[in-house]
């Protein structure tokens, strides 16, 4: 079986370490994990490693945020894998930091990363892992916000979330949503 794992974010240093990259931060720590590094091909940073018989194909968009679907539906259509295995990190700020919740389908929330997924593939039926970065900003201050970088307050937390994240991601596989859904939501 194999799945695509996309993690939201924006290419480059610049953005590297802010909020808006977490989906970045958890394929980095899976690959890292797996011994394996990503290597620039069309529309994305992508990697591929296995875990209990199952082929994961990791990608990070190199098309910015906004335009995600871009590379979503391009990596979906050239590795023949049905939506149903495809599963987006992002992060989210309608969640309280800490808080990780995977839904098997729903609304972009406003995230202009799904929103574009979303308008792409013309469906909101593929699963999302939704990292809480929390909404700690000021009235007109959340693109400041998203991408600001990491306190250090939060960067003690990081870790441990990001881990937690991986198991979800290898869950999802292995298990299936419903039963990961239970176990970690």
């Amino acid at each position: 079986m194999k799945y695509l794992i996309v993690g939201l974010g924006n290419p480059g240093t610049e953005y590297e370490n802010t909020r808006h990259n977490i989906g970045f931060k958890t394929l980095d720590a899976l690959a890292k994990a797996s011994n394996v590094s990503f290597s620039q091909e069309k529309l994305a940073y992508r990697t591929t490693i296995k875990h209990k018989g199952r082929t994961f194909v990791l990608i990070k968009p190199t098309t910015f945020m906004n335009l995600s679907g871009k590379a979503v539906n391009y990596w979906l259509q050239k590795e023949k894998i049905n939506k149903e295995n495809l599963l987006v990190i992002t992060d989210d700020l309608a969640l309280p930091l800490g808080k990780l919740r995977l839904k098997p389908k729903g609304s972009d929330g406003g995230h202009n990363g799904l929103k574009d997924i979303q308008k792409v593939l013309n469906t909101n039926q593929y699963a999302r892992l939704r990292f809480g970065i929390g909404n700690e900003f000021s009235k007109g201050k959340q693109v400041d916000y998203v991408l600001g970088e990491w306190t250090s307050e939060e960067q003690k937390l990081l870790p441990s979330l990001i881990e937690k994240s991986k198991d979800i991601v290898l869950s999802f596989a292995t298990i299936g949503i419903q039963r990961t859904m239970n176990a970690f939501n």
